[in-house]
């Protein structure tokens, strides 16, 4: 399984807000019918949202342990029913950028009252 730092986290993250499921598990739960059409999204997507429609947290966590050691991918973010799952494909890899950083300037208080 891929391991990922926290500042690349938060850029798979924030990619990954935008996308729709591309993989919906059902009732039949993990088949490997379904872990080939994941490997396939993530060969070409290299960052996918999968659905599980399970009521389980336990099994969901599972499901995604399961995922990432047999594709050798990385576990991006779990919400709820949503899955993040990030495989970098070798052939074309989108480089992950840093998180920009903040100017050290002091917010105004119009800026903490927006908060």
């Amino acid at each position: 399984m891929l391991s990922l730092t926290v500042a690349q986290r938060l850029e798979l993250k924030a990619r990954a807000h935008a996308l729709n499921p591309v993989i919906l598990i059902g009732n039949a739960g993990l088949t490997e019918a379904v872990l080939a059409e994941t490997a396939i999204a993530l060969k070409s997507h290299e960052l996918i949202k999968v659905r599980v429609m399970g009521d389980d947290r336990a099994v969901r966590g599972a499901i995604m342990e399961q995922i990432c050691e047999q594709l050798d991918a990385a576990p991006v973010q779990q919400i709820g029913k949503m899955l993040v799952i990030y495989k970098p494909n070798l052939d074309a890899t989108m480089p992950i950028k840093k998180a920009p950083r903040r100017d050290k300037k002091p917010l105004t208080k119009k800026q903490l009252a927006n908060r």
